[in-house]
C-alpha cells in the first residue's frame, strides 16, 4: 500500500509536488498556530479566574477545554455590522492586513531541522518586515469607519505597535550580530552545542 503511494506521488510533476508540500505545511502552520493562540487565552481566562476567585471556562467540553472552539463558532455567525457611512471595502480588508501578515510571518520559523515553510537568506529582515506591515491595517480600520474617535484610537495603537517595533529591532540586531546571518536557520545552528552556546549569555 504504501508502495503504490510512493509510485503515485512520484508520478506527480515536480512542480505540482512543491506546490502539495507547501500548501500542506501551511496548512499544518496555521492550524498549530491558532490552537496555541486558542488555548493560550483559555490558560489566561482560568488564570484570571482563578486570582478573581471565580471558576474561568468550566461549560463547553471537559473542564472547558472546548470553549475555544464555541467562542469561534458564536464569532461565526454574529452580525456582521458596517457603519453606515464608512468605506465598506477597506472596512472589511483592514483586518486581513492585520491577520495575513501575523500568520505569514511563521512562513520562515524552523519548526525542526528540516521542516520550514520558506529557509529564504534574509529571514530575520523578513520577520522585521511582516511585523511592520500590521500596522496598516490597525489605521486602516480606524479611517475607514469614517469616525473621528475610531481614528484616534487606532492612532494611538499604531503608535503603541511603532513603539515597541523598535525596542525588538535594536534587539534582534545583537542576535544577527552574534549569528552573522539574516536566515534563521542559520542562526539556530550557530546555537548548537548546549547551552553555553546559546546567544542568550553575551547579550545579556
Amino acid at each position: 500500500m504504501i508502495g503504490l503511494l510512493v509510485d503515485w506521488w512520484n508520478a506527480w510533476p515536480p512542480a505540482l509536488q512543491y506546490l502539495t508540500t507547501t500548501l500542506f505545511k501551511i496548512s499544518l502552520v496555521t492550524i498549530g498556530v491558532i490552537l496555541c493562540v486558542a488555548y493560550s487565552t483559555y490558560f489566561e481566562r482560568k488564570v484570571i479566574g482563578s486570582m478573581q476567585a471565580r471558576v474561568g471556562p468550566n461549560r463547553v467540553g471537559w473542564k472547558g477545554l472546548l470553549q475555544p472552539f464555541a467562542d469561534v463558532f458564536k464569532l461565526l455567525f454574529k452580525e456582521v455590522i458596517v457603519p453606515s457611512q464608512s468605506n465598506k471595502f477597506l472596512f472589511v480588508i483592514a483586518p486581513l492586513l492585520s491577520l495575513i501578515p501575523a500568520l505569514a510571518t511563521w512562513a520562515v520559523i524552523p519548526m525542526n531541522s528540516w521542516f520550514v515553510i520558506a529557509d529564504i537568506n534574509a529571514g530575520l529582515l523578513y520577520v522585521l518586515a511582516l511585523t511592520s506591515v500590521g500596522v496598516y491595517g490597525v489605521i486602516l480600520a480606524g479611517w475607514a469607519t469614517n469616525s473621528k474617535y475610531a481614528l484616534l484610537g487606532a492612532m494611538r495603537s499604531a503608535a503603541q505597535i511603532v513603539a515597541y517595533e523598535i525596542a525588538m529591532g535594536f534587539a534582534l540586531v545583537g542576535v544577527l550580530m552574534a549569528g552573522g546571518s539574516l536566515n534563521i536557520g542559520e542562526i539556530i545552528r550557530a546555537q548548537a552545542g548546549g547551552v553555553s552556546q546559546w546567544f542568550l549569555w553575551p547579550l545579556f
